[in-house]
């Protein structure tokens, strides 16, 4: 059992202390996933990847109720999940009256290289895959590891425990059925 599984446990008896001692274990891994995430996002993006962590890890550990993790790979499922629902909030956000509705603010020098469908495009995907979800949840699980947290396609069949080859004709059916969903704009 590597340390992180046994910490995870720990966080899942009940232990105050082992939280502390989570989030050094995991944090270069879950900065890398949220930078790669970001790497994506419109220019002018206000996330950065240490906010997307820290917010990401306190709605997995800093919570009333004990969590249950099945090993590291569940863990890292459930934080790409955290970090695409922080994504899809702030995209949300964004676009709200509230918070200047279809104004963008962009900077200067890079005013030429913004592209407005991103959120749209986001907000359609998450739309999208919560719809392959009601359907396939198996499925849908390898576009989140993919696509949110990163992970190759031997890593997501590893974090899922099924095979490298189920995992690749998820994947090859999910995209399909995104692509087509998206195109349709259902």
């Amino acid at each position: 059992m590597s340390n992180v599984s046994r910490i995870l446990s720990a966080i899942e008896h009940g232990d105050p202390a082992a939280s502390e001692q989570l989030l050094p274990l995991v944090y270069q891994e879950l900065r890398k996933l949220a930078a790669a995430k970001l790497a994506q996002e419109n220019p002018g993006q206000t996330l950065q990847p240490t906010v997307l962590v820290h917010e990401a890890y306190l709605r997995l550990v800093d919570t009333d109720q004990p969590q249950h993790w099945n090993g590291r790979g569940h863990f890292f499922a459930a934080a790409a999940e955290a970090m695409r629902r922080i994504l899809i909030e702030s995209a949300r956000r964004k676009q709200s009256q509230k918070h200047g509705g279809a104004r963008q603010r962009v900077d200067l020098d890079v005013a030429d290289l913004s592209d407005d469908s991103r959120t749209d495009d986001l907000l359609a995907l998450d739309e999208a895959l919560t719809q392959l979800e009601a359907h396939w949840p198996d499925k849908a699980a390898v576009v989140k590891l993919r696509y949110f947290a990163g992970l190759t396609i031997r890593e997501a069949a590893q974090a899922l425990r099924i095979s490298t080859a189920t995992a690749e004709r998820y994947w090859t059916f999910c995209r399909a059925w995104l692509h087509s969903r998206l195109q349709s704009g259902e």
